[in-house]
């Protein structure tokens, strides 16, 4: 029975990320792959590190935003400190 409870509430604690990922669509993914491509190669830019920025700044761009994510970011300093820190770069 502990087992039980301690997989749901494992279960639980996941929920958020698997949500948000499994919200993504076609186009989400593209944009974060563009976003992954434009920011190889940047000082402290792990592919986990980046892809987390990527994801998060995607997540905070409106749906119907025609602009990419390089882009978008240039005109939005506060998103991108905010994804800065949530994945542990710059």
């Amino acid at each position: 029975m502990k087992a039980l409870a301690g997989l749901l509430l494992l279960g639980a604690c996941l929920m958020p990320m698997t949500a948000s990922a499994s919200n993504m669509n076609a186009d989400d993914v593209k944009w974060i792959n563009q976003c992954i491509s434009d920011n190889k190669g940047e000082p402290g830019g792990t592919p986990q590190v980046v892809r987390a920025y990527c994801v998060c700044m995607n997540e905070k761009m409106d749906d119907n935003e025609k602009r990419s994510i390089t882009q978008w970011e240039k005109s939005h300093p506060a998103e991108r400190k905010a994804c800065d820190k949530q994945s542990g770069w710059r």
